[in-house]
């Protein structure tokens, strides 16, 4: 299974978010540390914010922090929202047209591994994968 880049920065934000969650991290920064998008970032985390796993801060001092305990935040819930937009195969797409649908086997094979993904991520929190603490900068 391959997860979009979506959630691949969703995920990665949030682990950077959990190695300090008393303090706000601006997408800048992240996006930076990370060597990715800031306009696919900030996207990411309203999404996130939307949902209720992070807060936002507009301003000095401002930034995205996790609105609660990252043991309190599964991995499968994460991966549910951010891929939740993304069918792992066209047939599972609500508007999806298969030609082979009727006599397919495959579907069913892919939905249960499909299941098995998301069973096994919901046995993990994100402060299971929680990165280290950021080193402050030497002056």
């Amino acid at each position: 299974m391959r997860l979009t880049s979506f959630t691949d920065f969703g995920l990665r934000a949030l682990m950077r978010m959990a190695s300090a969650p008393e303090r706000a991290f601006s997408t800048a920064e992240i996006a930076e540390e990370f060597g990715i998008s800031r306009n696919h970032l900030t996207k990411v985390i309203q999404r996130l914010a939307r949902h209720g796993f992070v807060a936002t801060r507009r301003g000095a001092g401002g930034g995205a922090m996790l609105a609660r305990p990252a043991s309190e935040i599964g991995l499968g819930d994460l991966v549910r929202l951010l891929e939740q937009d993304q069918a792992l195969v066209e047939c599972f797409a609500p508007d999806g047209a298969c030609s082979v649908t009727p006599v397919c086997r495959l579907k069913a094979k892919l939905c249960a591994a499909e299941a098995a993904f998301l069973a096994e991520l919901d046995r993990s929190t994100l402060a299971d994968v929680a990165l280290p603490a950021p080193v402050p900068a030497l002056a």
